[in-house]
Parts: C-alpha cells; structure tokens; sequence
C-alpha cells in the first residue's frame, strides 16, 4: 500500500509539475495593454494544427484574423508567449527600421554564435541559423554570389534544365498517346522535385544528374531522404529542438543522418579539391564558397541596381541591405561554407518544387491566363535571332510570366510566417497611446498567409490573379503586405536565383506544352490538415499536351 501512495504521490506530482512547465507563461500578457489569445492546455493557441483540424495556412491566417482591428496581439505557442504583427507599418518598423531590436529568427538551440563557436552541424552552421555578428559576417560573405551578374553567369545551367525536362516530357506524352491516351498525365510535385533535385545539383554542388531518367540517382534519393516529411525520426528530432534545444545540443543530436552529413560534406570538398588541382572553372555556387574561402569574392560595380524597374529583375526581388554589403576580415572554416551550399540545397528544393506545382496548376484551371502566357513566350521565341537562345535578360524582361510567378507566390506563400526573435529590449510605442515593453527574448510572429489573404490588401484574395501586379496596378500594393521572401535586411537571399528557376521552368513548359486538367486533378486544389508535412490533399495532377509546331 505504501508503494502504491508513493508512486501516486509521484504521478501526482509530476502532472503537477508538467501543468506548471506548460502554463506558467499564460499571464505573460496579463500586463500589456493589447489583446491576447486565450491559450488552452497543454498546446496553448497550437491546438487546431497539432490535433490536424486545420491546414498550416488556415493555422496562421487564422492567427492573423484572431484581432482584426489590432497592430499587434498576443498568442502562445505552444506554451511560448508570440507576438503577432498585423499591421503593414509595423512590419517595416521591426524588420527594417529597428532591425537591430530583431535581428535574429527564433532560437533553435542548433545556432552557431560567438559564444557557441564549437557546433559542427551544417543546420546550425548555414546562414537561416546563425546569429548575431556572426550571421552578419556570412551575409556580407555570401551577397555576392546571389547579384544578378552572378545569375547571369549560372543562367544557362539552369535553362539546360529545363530543356532536359521538356525533352522527358515530348518522349513520354508521345508514349501516353501512341498507347491511346490524349497526353502526359503527371503529379506535378513529384515532377518538379525532380526538376529543383538538378537544378540544385548542378547549381549548387556542380553536379550533373537527370533526375527524369534516373529518378533513383544518389543526390535526389539523398535529397529525398533529408526532407522526408513523414520520417518518424526526424519528426522526432524536430519536436525536441522545439521543446528542448539547449538537451538536444547538449546531447549533440543532429538533424541529419550520419550518412546524410558525410555526402554533403564530402560531395563538396572533393569537388572543391578536384577542381583546385585541375584549375577547373564553373559558374556555379562551389566556384562561389571557393571565391569566398579565398576572401575574393566581392561586389561588382553595377551589382545591385535600385529598384526593379531598372532591371526587370521581378517584382518579387529583395533588394540587398547595408547589411549584405559591409567588410569583414573573417576566416571561414570547410564546415562553415558547406553549411551555406546545404541550406541553398535543403531551403530551395521543397520551396521551388512547391512554388512551380502551384502555378502549373493555377495555369491548368485558368485557361486564359495559361493562353495569353503562351502567346507572350512564343512571341519572345519567335524573336530570338536564328542561332540564338533564350538569355537571362530576355526571360527577365518578359512582364506576364512575372506577373504569373508573382501571384503564384501570393496565393501559395510557402513560408506562410515570419518569425524573429527580440535580442535586447525594446519600447513599443504607437503613437496613439499604447506602449509597453518587448522583453529581449521575446517572439514574434508575421503571418505572411494572412497578409496575403487579407481582403484590405488584396480584394478577392482567394482569386489568382495576375492582373494585380501589372505595372498599372502594382502601385496599388501596400508596402509590408507582400512577404514571400521576407522583409529587411534578414530577407531570402536567394531570391533572384529562385525566381529565375522558376521563370526558366515555366517559359520551357508553356512554350512547349497545352496543360489541362485530368481525372486525378482536384478542383479546387485543397492541403492536407497536417502539423508535419506541407501537402495536398491528393497530389497536383495535370495533363500536358504537346503544342503543335
């Protein structure tokens, strides 16, 4: 009997003791005067997504519309105090004017920082994770390499990309139809993790692979492996950097594989030596860590131009800070710049595939918009000198194909939020009477899906249209309400390079192919409710049909 009261004792009180850890935080906003979400135990305001009610974007636009006449509220979590910004002008403010307050995304416990300057692991060594002064250094270390002088020089390995994709699709739609069919029935993130798998491979790691023939090849069954939604174990892993990162660094617990690290690094550094032994030169981002480990890669003159306007460059573009282009003197290691070829690798590939499969599908159940794309790229192909091909300056000028990729990206914005993390305090004020104290270690939150889905910023938010960023309407676009890359100087540094991958993959797939929907197609095309795994409901399946001529 007594065993039995002591164990209960010690059930009792480690319930106790687990309710203390997860609500002890509930009162944070008790004292500031702006409205909160009323957090439920043991999730907080996490419920819905973690208990798969509700799809990642309708989580946080629901986030977003919790407070509609709110700048700024509150919500938890998990147990977690977050700030949510709502309001355009405050999005400036903590992203660009007092950067400085917010220079850091949300810890993770993976962070390489002057003071954790041991960490080996490529996640926590790449540019995403790092902080402070040391993030600054990369960035200024890094800049260069994503200029559009330096897209120039990488855009023919990706235009060859697309054609090799294109040719797959002739040879296969001619198959489907020799065997009845009226065209090439595919799932198109399938398809285009197979085209983003060889773009990245020889972009990024100088190697040549045709994922569309060899869908087995090592770089995509690796790449594969790495961002397995649905591994077990590294839900697991993901789970305790989110709830435990100091144990999981402490433990020396990596994200990756012991398999998945030893190809990145030794794919690299085995290029890097082959390459410097045989004075091998490629346009491509291994040249681009050799430059920087040399200290010699630097802005040109003429590299960042002012506005799009001036380059044709997109809308979408971020523009580089101050920030981006500063000096340093440091050193970097081998495991330092592999990190940064890793996460080009581990954030581009999940995020282009997804971002080409919503727009071939908002072109299949459009018709005229897919018609008058069509007709600018074949204009545009019909006008290239004979011998010629398409360059990087011809795709960049060619204002409907980005008006589609614009709008692809406000309607399916893969980031969905913003996150930064409060590094010192910070005095909220909003001139009309509210201040109080962000406390250094603060959250906060910008729900980039509800920006975008906002009715204020964007009438009919749920209509894909093209038309909004036009160059009569793009005036209409209020600043700090279109964040598909993010905002200040933490922005996506690899903006230019995805754009011109995707503008590349869909000149090659409209000018050679009719897409129309299948039997497989879901109309409208719905994600799955999930709080791991980015996805659709049944897949994104289309038909395409080879254009005559």
């Amino acid at each position: 009997m007594e065993i039995s009261i002591v164990t209960l004792a010690l059930l009792v009180g480690l319930c106790l003791a687990a309710y203390r850890y997860c609500t002890k935080n509930y009162f944070y906003f008790a004292d500031k005067p702006i409205p909160f979400m009323k957090p439920s135990f043991p999730f907080g305001n996490a419920g819905p997504i973690l208990m798969k009610k509700v799809t990642l974007f309708e989580h946080f636009k629901n986030i977003y519309d919790a407070f509609p006449n709110a700048r700024i509220h509150g919500m938890f979590n998990m147990r977690q105090p977050a700030y949510v910004v709502r309001d355009p002008e405050l999005v400036k403010q903590i992203t660009v004017k007092d950067f400085d307050y917010f220079v850091d995304h949300m810890t993770t416990g993976m962070e390489q920082t002057e003071e954790n300057n041991s960490n080996h692991l490529l996640l926590g060594n790449s540019l995403v994770s790092l902080r402070g002064q040391k993030w600054r250094d990369m960035r200024a270390t890094l800049s260069p390499a994503f200029t559009g002088s330096k897209m120039r020089l990488m855009f023919a390995l990706i235009a060859e990309c697309g054609k090799t994709m294109v040719e797959h699709f002739r040879a296969e739609e001619h198959k489907a139809r020799a065997a009845g069919g009226t065209g090439y029935q595919l799932e198109m993130k399938d398809m285009m993790t197979r085209f983003a798998n060889d773009v990245i491979g020889t972009a990024a790691f100088g190697i040549k692979v045709d994922s569309f023939r060899d869908p087995t090849n090592v770089f995509i069954s690796m790449a594969r492996s790495v961002t397995n939604q649905e591994s077990l174990l590294k839900a697991l892993k993901m789970i305790g950097y989110t709830f435990a990162p100091k144990l999981m660094a402490r433990l020396n617990i990596d994200f990756l594989t012991p398999e998945e690290d030893n190809f990145f690094r030794s794919t690299i550094l085995e290029t890097m030596r082959t390459r410097q032994e045989k004075g091998i030169f490629r346009p491509d981002m291994i040249e681009l860590l050799m430059q920087a480990k040399k200290g010699s890669l630097k802005h040109q003159q003429g590299d960042e131009p002012k506005t799009d306007s001036e380059t044709g460059e997109g809308f979408a573009t971020v523009e580089e800070s101050h920030v981006g282009k500063r000096a340093h003197d440091r050193v970097w290691t081998d495991t330092e710049l592999i990190a940064q070829a890793f996460i080009f690798f581990f954030a581009g590939f999940e995020t282009i595939s997804w971002t080409l499969s919503f727009a071939l599908y908002e072109l299949t159940v459009n018709e005229d918009i897919q018609a008058k794309l069509y007709e600018e790229i074949r204009e545009t192909e019909q006008a290239l000198e004979e011998g010629h091909t398409l360059t990087y300056e011809k795709l960049q000028s060619l204002p409907y194909l980005d008006m589609v990729v614009s709008e692809t990206l406000r309607r399916w914005p893969i980031a969905t939020v913003l996150n930064r993390e409060c590094v010192r305090d910070y005095q909220y004020d909003d001139g009309r009477g509210v201040k109080f104290t962000i406390e250094k270690g603060a959250m906060i939150f910008i729900p980039i899906v509800g920006m975008h889905f906002s009715p204020k910023y964007y009438p009919e938010p749920e209509r894909f249209d093209p038309e909004r960023f036009s160059a009569e309407n793009r005036h209409n676009i209020q600043q700090g309400t279109y964040l598909p890359f993010g905002a200040g100087p933490r922005n996506c540094i690899g903006s230019r390079f995805a754009l011109m991958e995707a503008k590349v993959a869909l000149y090659y797939l409209v000018l050679n192919f009719r897409l129309t929907p299948c039997a497989k197609t879901q109309i409208p095309l719905k994600l799955k409710k999930s709080s791991t795994q980015f996805a659709t409901e049944h897949g994104i399946w289309l038909e395409f049909q080879s254009r005559s001529g």
